[in-house]
């Protein structure tokens, strides 16, 4: 049986763990299963309520509880392949609080992608999508450098955390504007403009909102979902601003 000090420390290594996965794009279940199977390996009966964003750890004769707000991470993939892995270790290996805290810590503290080297890859992905939908040459290389400073305003007005709205509003004008470049040359046009703003596409809230509806997260899901469909018409929205202003007659 763990102490009242001890159950109120396992609860805040829980809480900081399943916020972590939380907010870094992990889909509900999979962030119940993680969390559960560490407190598993703590002696210790995890309940948890994820759209209230309220976490419940209760013992054999003692209960405690613990509510936090669920933060936004950038998505990594790689992270929460590792935290995943983490659970496991723990659980296969009964580690002591001490331990999880510290490899916890390393993981989340080892060094991110340089902002430049992701700002090239987006620009190089998002001028395949290009070729994929039939662009020539010289649309994805207007492709690509319309990726390339719409990421860049995007990443800048991140970083003053700046409303997400407003940021994928910008941006997709800005990379559509950048992109109706194309409307001068020889070239597949309205593709480069079409897939200029591929790159906002927030795929991984999709996903994870049918995920989490279809494993009956239902509420969490529904959320994630609209959330996702706002970014979507933000998008929308910027890329209209730019038919308006360059070739009225597409609307």
């Amino acid at each position: 049986m763990n102490s009242p000090n001890e159950l109120k420390e396992i609860t805040r290594f829980l809480l900081e763990y399943a916020n972590r996965l939380m907010g870094s794009g992990v889909h509900t279940s999979r962030v119940i299963r993680n969390t559960r199977r560490i407190g598993k390996s703590l002696d210790v009966d995890v309940k948890m309520s994820l759209f209230q964003k309220t976490m419940v750890v209760i013992d054999s004769t003692e209960v405690y509880n613990e509510v936090a707000i669920i933060p936004a991470f950038p998505i990594s993939f790689e992270l929460n392949a590792e935290l995943s892995a983490l659970s496991w270790e723990a659980y296969d290996n009964h580690l002591p609080l001490e331990t999880l805290w510290d490899k916890y810590e390393k993981i989340i503290s080892r060094p991110k992608m340089d902002p430049l080297c992701t700002l090239f890859l987006v620009g190089f992905a998002n001028a395949s999508f290009c070729a994929l939908f039939g662009g020539d040459w010289t649309a994805r290389l207007i492709v690509f450098s319309a990726t390339l400073i719409g990421f860049y305003i995007k990443q800048i007005m991140q970083k003053k955390k700046i409303n997400h709205y407003l940021v994928f509003i910008v941006s997709a004008f800005v990379a559509s504007m950048v992109a109706s470049s194309a409307l001068t040359l020889e070239t597949t046009a309205e593709i480069a403009i079409a897939t200029s703003v591929l790159y906002l596409v927030p795929g991984v809230p999709l996903l994870n909102g049918v995920i989490d509806i279809v494993e009956g997260h239902v509420l969490t899901g529904c959320t994630r979902l609209i959330q996702a469909l706002l970014l979507v018409l933000c998008i929308s929205v910027g890329l209209s601003c730019t038919l308006m202003l360059i070739r009225n007659s597409l609307l």
